[in-house]
């Protein structure tokens, strides 16, 4: 799983490192790098293995073949989603166009998320954070444990 939050610094070149238990994972998985695009939701991008792009293009193509909300899913996720494999340094060249999406200047935090991750902004994350929490305790009810993990003591 992605876990934990990283900072790395933009090189001169564009290129960041990816945290090495994010390339262990991926790596585990079989791939050499990611996939990434701008997120629907925040100045930031997500980021997933190709199994989980799949995933998601699976769902879309479930959606009625001349259905609006196809093809705006399409163009939203897919057209804007660029592979990037890891040179022999553990680093990703991020495209110009989706820096400024999340409006990323001279380092990048990597926030794992369980199955996918985001980057993000420094200081835009960190005020995500905050309200994540916040947004959290409020709403800590939702979150349900199954009967397996009562049994489990979890």
């Amino acid at each position: 799983m992605f876990l934990s939050s990283y900072e790395n610094k933009l090189d001169k070149k564009g290129r960041v490192s990816v945290p090495s238990n994010f390339r262990a994972y991926l790596n585990s998985m079989g791939y050499n790098g990611f996939i990434t695009y701008p997120s629907f939701n925040h100045a930031a991008l997500d980021a997933c293995a190709q199994d989980r792009i799949e995933k998601l293009s699976e769902s879309i193509d479930s959606l009625g073949p001349f259905e609006d909300k196809r093809n705006y899913f399409a163009t939203s996720v897919l057209s804007e989603s660029i592979n990037l494999n890891f040179d022999s340094e553990g680093r990703v060249s991020i495209p110009e166009k989706l820096l400024k999406h999340a409006k990323i200047k001279s380092s990048i935090v990597f926030v794992g998320l369980g199955k996918v991750f985001q980057m993000w902004d420094p200081s835009s994350f960190e005020k995500f954070k905050s309200l994540a929490r916040k947004k959290s305790y409020i709403n800590r009810s939702a979150l349900k444990w199954d009967n397996k993990f009562k049994k489990e003591g979890v």
